[in-house]
């Protein structure tokens, strides 16, 4: 007898292995903080805030959320330095079982600008399918599915204009995984911008990846190249590094202090200016991040 198929990642959680390994915990664009509290009822609040090292400014947002697992029913609100209002109502595993309802509206008060999504989400063993629907975008439909089986996995979006009766945009991708190893190929925007990545997990403490992006539409294409790598120190402690085909190279660094505390710091260099002399001084960067939850 065959075993059951797990449900396969969403369309955008393709090459996410690849994804987190080389582009989170690098915290070298300014100073942040994030503070994550939570209630007995089941409401969590989240502050976070960044101080851009290159302009100064200071941007934030301000999240609160309730959770009734019982009725699958997740309400979040944000509000941002901006004064961006986003509300977000998620009813999940209620009407059937796999499918998740949920509604989106984003309001700007100061630039008068509005939208409302209305999505839906339904996973099964080897299927994840989503459709959103952007009200004021045109009225444009936006689909994507993944088909998922013994770890090889194909995927497609797709956005439909009603108003207009054409589709506005499709993207493909497929690729493999496994528990210690993913590989991921995708050919986005109308086939324009081809992606493949590289998730490799070599021990329980040493992680690596690679990404490659191929965009034809740029002015002279090139092949653009990451690799990266992770280890860890200890169960508290990981370091990161990465290089891209620019000559720029970024370190992480991250280190739990006490439960519920969390230290990371950044460092992006360019390798290719480190002698540099000009006025405006070689392109280095230098970051923290500390995180506090309770």
């Amino acid at each position: 007898m065959p075993l059951p198929q797990p449900v396969p990642p969403s369309w955008k959680d393709l090459g996410k292995s690849s994804n987190d390994l080389l582009g989170k915990d690098y915290h070298f664009n300014g100073t942040s903080l994030e503070v994550k509290t939570s209630t007995p009822s089941n409401v969590t609040f989240k502050v976070d805030g960044i101080r851009d090292s290159k302009t100064s400014l200071v941007s934030g947002n301000l999240e609160g959320k309730y959770s009734d697992k019982a009725h699958g029913l997740t309400i979040t609100q944000t509000w941002t330095t901006n004064n961006t209002l986003r509300n977000q109502i998620e009813l999940d595993n209620q009407i059937a079982q796999g499918l998740k309802l949920d509604t989106t509206t984003t309001i700007h008060p100061e630039k008068n600008t509005k939208s409302v999504l209305l999505g839906a989400a339904y996973k099964q063993p080897g299927l994840h399918s989503r459709a959103v629907l952007d009200v004021f975008k045109g009225l444009t439909l936006t689909a994507d599915t993944v088909l998922g089986r013994d770890g090889f996995l194909i995927g497609a979006e797709a956005s439909y204009n009603v108003t207009e009766g054409r589709v506005t945009k499709y993207s493909a991708a497929a690729g493999f995984s496994a528990p210690e190893y993913a590989v991921t190929f995708h050919g986005l925007s109308n086939l324009s911008t081809f992606a493949a990545s590289y998730y490799h997990r070599v021990s329980p403490d040493v992680e690596a990846g690679a990404k490659a992006v191929y965009d034809t539409n740029a002015p002279s294409p090139t092949v653009a190249l990451e690799v990266g790598t992770k280890a860890y120190l200890d169960s508290a402690a990981f370091i990161k590094a990465k290089i891209n085909n620019s000559g720029v190279l970024a370190l992480g660094y991250t280190q739990a202090l006490r439960p519920g505390v969390k230290a990371s710091f950044g460092l992006a260099l360019d390798t290719q200016r480190l002698n540099d002399a000009s006025p405006a001084g070689p392109a280095h960067k230098v970051g923290a991040q500390f995180v506090f939850e309770a």
